[in-house]
């Protein structure tokens, strides 16, 4: 074994090893046992919380976290667990907790679509600096950018602090471009949700504004000073009705005094009258700044401003030393609870939900054994083709394959790579894809083989020739997906993200394990011979005969399908968008028997609410259940919910899951989705223009919009409905389609500088057979391998994998008669002289010379 294969062997020692460190342990332990197996020391009371939890977890087992916080209540835990230090934490209960699930869980982190809870997406609004620097451009851009961040941050902690209240296990809360956040909260009852909307809404932005000293008088007059403007302090009248009190307020804060001097507010009973009430106390400036302004004021009314609401605007009758204060007013013990929460954790900038989505227990856990059972199926069907064709080859090929979804779990796990259903899918599609490299290697070497190379020979050749054409496919299929990652969101975003680590690992294990294990082999005498089955073996098809009908026939299947579809929009009989493009509340209902057989009942209930007309569609699961899916308007799901519960009793309906999209959100996306998908196409053309000429660069890239366009419009005529997962799928087929022509494309071009003689119509349909086995072998793979997602999938996999199942099929044909058939046509038939490499041939002395 020579230097360089020892240093490779060690490299992939070490990034295997590595990569089964990070994915260990993959799952997550029982909680309630990790909490009693980290615990220092125990008594009756610690038995009774464990057991009061275990009792709990029987009825609600989606919850385990909620339902251990639940059983220890006002426990003090600090004295069962001394091993873990908490001194100095506001609240010891919740760091310890946070401590033992952080133990017990596993290193794959799944989404809320398979594990059920609620994500909302918020947007950050306007603050005063953001309202100055719009009206007076007196701020510069970058200090506008410095301080958007700035907002963004505090938000962000601040809704950490807020969400910690909510007793759920791992909350997840990230940036979303500049201005959005994004709140995940898996597990949480549908009790907790409103509550926790609520929350999470609430700006609580408090400010302590001085009333005009002849505020009634002024008010009387209908007159408004200058720098002073009318608010509203709500009182509760003897009636129980409410009655609005106006006061003349400064519209700036006295002494800049606001909700970031809050250090700590609660509630308590004022004693006199035994209601509940709001105490605060502020930081050090927050106190010299409240002292000045009481001892500077005194005689006149301080409004304590909440969200722009006066709460109370009580007499400065002295000076108020130590920064403390109450707000009063007519609260339950839970209005009061919720206004100290938010008053201690107050928000800078207003923020609001413009996106919600609730996934059910029941949904989430049917979603991961559906879509584990199709990458297991898939995986296992690619595996016994590799093993049946390629023989000992192909068992090479599926102990890569095995450590390539080691090294991809691990690499997801290393960087906190959410798994979610289309990651699941992004990770039977990278396997399928995989074998690619080795089937391009594998059919080179056999090449080599039949040209009369020994296996040494024939082994180097086979994986010197074919590395230009791995890298050229796969950076092609990398041009998508980071587009994903850098332009998607949610689920999007983690399909590219596991797309792009297994496009790089694919390369890793194909071009390095699998050449370490045949150097193995050769250098001990254990290879003397590679036997293979083969499909096509020495084909001379002409393909190029029948290019130009089939070019024609393509185009007009596709206007013919784009305008049958588009009919179908205009005339309102299919919607064409989902709730992740048109906005609206994407309602999933799990129901005992159908109201009626066509959803027309459904439709009359939702269109009797005066939402617009609904989208009803029954579905069928594989087990025998039985769902409904309704499409409304915006925030209008729960009403809907609830008037088709009130109708059809019955049916049984239960929510398990839900999909709320603002229109603005929906706008964002569509535009997203359509500048991806151009700048991918952008990104290609000029890669392929690069490596190649202009020529095959627009064969490439008009075969990928045939390619998009045919399969959209099957997808469309099969009543599907497009979504933002589907664009993730658009941009998978986008990569694979131009992988397959890149193959094409890179032994023409090889065959071109070899001066294989003949025409360039000959040079084609010669490279085009060569390259006809390794085409039949990949897309059937990939085939096998999707279709196990489509079989068995479920849910956005099926729509996902039924769109890649028609783009393997018309990205392998395109490849020929649309790629291939315009680089022909392009060049009029004659040899680009860009890859045209002049081979002379010396004759004997004596003979004439032949050129």
């Amino acid at each position: 074994m020579n230097r360089n294969n020892k240093l490779r062997w060690l490299i992939v020692l070490f990034v295997t090893v590595w990569a089964v460190f990070e994915l260990t342990p993959p799952t997550s332990r029982d909680l309630i046992q990790e909490f009693k197996d980290l615990s220092s020391s125990t008594d009756p009371g610690f038995d009774a919380i464990v057991a009061e939890a275990r009792a709990m977890q029987a009825t609600n087992s989606a919850n385990a976290f909620g339902n251990l916080r639940a059983a220890i209540g006002t426990n003090d835990l600090r004295r069962y667990f001394a091993g873990i230090n908490v001194q100095g934490e506001d609240d010891p209960n919740a760091s310890i907790l946070n401590r033992v699930q952080r133990s017990a869980a596993g290193k794959i982190r799944l989404g809320l679509d398979l594990q059920g809870g609620t994500e909302f997406l918020l947007a950050l609004g306007t603050n005063r600096v953001d309202q100055i620097a719009t009206a007076t451009n007196a701020i510069p851009v970058e200090a506008r950018q410095r301080e958007r961040s700035r907002q963004l941050t505090q938000a962000i902690e601040v809704l950490r602090k807020r969400v910690d209240r909510f007793g759920v296990a791992e909350p997840v809360i990230l940036p979303v471009g500049t201005d959005r956040i994004s709140v995940q909260l898996p597990g949480l009852s549908d009790a907790d949700r409103q509550n926790a909307r609520i929350q999470i809404e609430k700006a609580a932005v408090l400010e302590f504004r001085l009333v005009h000293k002849d505020s009634e008088k002024l008010l009387q007059e209908g007159i408004i000073e200058p720098g002073y403007e009318v608010l509203f302090e709500t009182r509760k009248q003897e009636d129980g009705t409410k009655a609005k009190y106006p006061y003349l307020v400064e519209k700036q804060s006295a002494g800049g005094l606001g909700g970031k001097n809050i250090v700590k507010s609660y509630v308590y009973n004022e004693p006199m009258t035994g209601k509940p009430e709001i105490s605060f106390s502020m930081d050090a400036d927050g106190a010299l700044a409240f002292e000045k302004v009481t001892r500077e004021n005194i005689g006149r009314r301080l409004a304590i401003v909440l969200d722009g609401e006066v709460f109370s605007a009580p007499n400065i009758n002295g000076v108020i030393p130590g920064g403390r204060g109450q707000i009063t007013g007519s609260y339950t013990e839970k209005e009061a609870e919720a206004l100290a929460n938010v008053l201690q954790n107050p928000l800078e900038t207003p923020v609001s939900i413009v996106a919600q989505r609730e996934v059910g227990a029941t949904l989430g856990t049917d979603s991961i054994i559906s879509g584990v059972r199709s990458a297991v199926i898939g995986v296992i069907a690619v595996s016994l083709f590799m093993l049946v064709y390629y023989l000992r080859a192909g068992l090479i090929a599926n102990v890569a394959l095995l450590l390539n979804l080691v090294i991809l779990l691990g690499v997801m796990c290393s960087i906190d790579t959410t798994l979610t259903l289309p990651g699941i899918a992004g990770i039977v599609l990278t396997i399928g894809m995989a074998v690619d490299a080795n089937v391009l290697i594998y059919e080179r070497i056999r090449e080599e083989l039949d040209s009369g190379k020994s296996i040494r020979g024939a082994i180097n050749a086979g994986y010197d020739k074919v590395f230009g054409t791995i890298f050229d496919a796969n950076v092609t299929t990398l041009i998508s997906s980071v587009l994903l990652i850098l332009l998607g969101t949610g689920p999007v975003k983690g399909f590219g993200i596991t797309l792009t680590i297994g496009v790089v690992v694919s390369m890793f294990t194909a071009l390095v394990l699998t050449r370490l294990i045949f150097d193995f082999l050769a250098d001990r005498g254990m290879l003397k011979s590679l036997k293979m089955l083969s499909i096509v073996k020495g084909g001379k098809i002409d393909f190029l005969k029948y290019a130009k009908p089939a070019f024609i026939l393509s185009w007009s299947l596709i206007i013919v399908g784009v305008s049958y579809v588009t009919f179908e929009a205009v005339t309102g009989r299919h919607q064409l968008l989902g709730v992740d493009f048109a906005g609206g509340d994407n309602i999933l209902m799990s129901i005992k028997q159908r109201p009626d057989k066509q959803g027309e009942a459904v439709r009359e209930v939702v269109t009797g609410l005066n939402f617009g007309d609904p989208t009803v569609q029954y579905q069928s699961a594989a087990n025998g259940g039985e769902f409904l899916r309704v499409l409304t308007v915006f925030e209008k799901g729960d009403e809907v919910v609830a008037a088709l519960k009130a109708k059809f009793p019955a049916s049984g309906i239960q929510v398990i899951g839900v999909d709320r999209v603002g229109p603005v959100i929906g706008k964002e996306i569509a535009q997203t989705a359509v500048f991806s998908s151009i700048l991918a196409l952008f990104g290609i053309l000029v890669y392929v223009a690069f490596r190649y000429d202009t020529a095959f660069a627009v064969g490439a890239v008009v075969a990928i919009i045939h390619d998009v366009l045919m399969t959209m419009a099957w997808f469309f005529l099969t009543e599907r409905q497009l979504s933002a997962p589907m664009v993730a799928a658009i941009l998978t087929i986008i990569g694979f389609s131009i992988n397959d022509t890149i193959v094409i494309f890179d032994r023409i071009r090889e065959d071109l500088k070899l001066g294989v003689p003949g025409t360039f119509k000959e040079v084609m349909n010669k490279a085009l057979n060569q390259t006809l086995s390794r085409t039949i072998i990949t897309s059937g793979t990939v085939f096998l391998a999707t279709l196990s997602l489509y079989l068995f999938g479920g849910g956005v996999i099926n729509d996902f994998a039924f769109t890649f199942l028609v783009g393997i099929l018309t990205g392998t044909y395109s490849s020929i008669y649309i790629a291939s058939a315009l680089v022909l046509w392009w060049h009029k038939g004659k040899r680009p002289d860009k890859l045209t490499t002049e081979v002379r041939v010396v004759a004997p002395a004596g003979s004439p010379a032949k050129a």
